[in-house]
């Protein structure tokens, strides 16, 4: 037995006036109109979201049965992983499915973070580090250090985070649901000025993910339940590895956890990343991006930079990477990112990304990253009614 993806709903990524629960309540109520069930059939619900004090409410599962009657007495559990809280709410719900416990089974991820200012939002993503070593650094400064770390080993690379930074926005133009939506351009990205501002040297202002709200849900089913439904997204290999917390315990540029995820996924899902059409990963800081293609095997160490410079990951490349913008344009809502990703990848794949689309997209990636590379969720999945 395994899970299906067969439908979905995602919110417009942003500066919200929604609350938290409004943002809940409509994706989900879009998500049971995608798969065309009641609220009624649901046997289990899986909330990711990380708060951390970004919203006063600490108790958000039951917060999904506002969305419909029919959810009332349906178990409901929240899910926290950092910044991977949505893919820990992902794999819940598999893992349900999978053991029998379930059938069908709601997935919600949101995150409403601009309710507090800047420095508000950087102290509370800031308790997802180790903080016996690394407390009271925000997440720029550590992906700085990354950053600063991989300059050292490999020479200068700014000139390529720009690159990606500036693939990222063109490719959220065609995203109707990012954030921003705006080419920026790689001159402007390429250059510190007083509207791109050195935040954590050598990362500069569009190097960093955006502070956004934003919710999105799935229904998975269990695979027998596929012929009911229009859609039918499946996974291929799925794996989650956790790393040591403590940055001390790892070499940062290995990215060791991501690499283990990756290696992991595909060999479960019997593929290459030769295999894979495209990927959405988990660029909060353009560094990351960099080493995820070293990580997914597109480039060695110290080559990542080849990539972007090669056009491999730009749309119409051999291996599209973040065509929805990514956390870099499309943002970053915390508990929601895990569930966009496996959304946009569903519609990628049921060929209705619209603008977005890639051409004969068959099998796609994701990767969701919790932390400094420590929770790690790579994810491969194809269309079953094409399979």
């Amino acid at each position: 037995m395994d899970a299906r993806i067969v439908g979905w709903g995602h919110s417009k990524f942003g500066r919200l006036e929604e609350s938290f629960e409004d943002m809940v309540v409509a994706v989900v109520r879009e998500a049971l109109d995608s798969a065309g069930i009641k609220a009624e059939d649901v046997d289990a619900i899986y909330l990711g979201h990380f708060n951390a004090g970004l919203v006063p409410d600490g108790f958000t599962s039951s917060m999904v049965l506002q969305a419909d009657e029919g959810l009332r007495f349906k178990p409901a559990t929240r899910c926290e992983n950092a910044c991977a809280s949505g893919s820990a709410a992902v794999y819940s719900a598999r893992n349900a499915i999978r053991s029998g416990d379930a059938r069908v089974v709601l997935v919600v991820g949101a995150e409403k973070m601009t309710s507090r200012d800047t420095a508000g939002v950087t102290e509370s993503l800031g308790s997802a580090s180790y903080q016996k070593e690394e407390g009271g650094m925000s997440f720029p400064a550590i992906f700085g250090r990354v950053a600063g770390q991989y300059f050292q080993e490999f020479g200068d690379h700014s000139q390529e985070l720009a690159l990606i930074a500036a693939k990222n926005h063109r490719h959220g133009l065609r995203n109707p649901l990012a954030h921003m939506q705006k080419d920026v351009g790689f001159e402007f990205c390429n250059n510190v000025s007083e509207k791109n501002p050195l935040i954590a040297p050598p990362l500069r202002l569009t190097d960093c993910s955006l502070i956004t709200d934003g919710a999105a849900a799935m229904i998975m089913v269990a695979d027998d339940m596929e012929g009911d439904f229009t859609h039918s997204i499946a996974f291929r290999g799925a794996a989650h590895v956790n790393d040591f917390l403590p940055m001390s315990r790892r070499n940062m540029t290995d990215f060791e956890g991501p690499r283990e995820s990756f290696r992991q996924a595909f060999e479960m899902a019997g593929v290459t990343h030769d295999d894979i059409d495209f990927a959405e990963v988990h660029d909060c800081f353009t560094i990351a991006e960099l080493l995820i293609y070293e990580s997914i095997g597109l480039k060695p160490k110290g080559k990542g930079g080849e990539a972007i410079r090669e056009g491999l990951t730009e749309l119409g490349g051999r291996l599209p990477i973040n065509v929805s913008g990514g956390l870099k344009a499309k943002g970053h809502p915390v508990g929601a990112t895990g569930v966009s990703m496996h959304v946009m990848s569903a519609m990628q794949l049921t060929g209705q990304a619209g603008e977005m689309q890639v051409e004969n997209a068959k099998l796609g990636c994701v990767f969701n990253m919790g932390g400094s590379g420590v929770a790690n969720y790579c994810s491969v999945l194809e269309n079953a009614k094409n399979s």
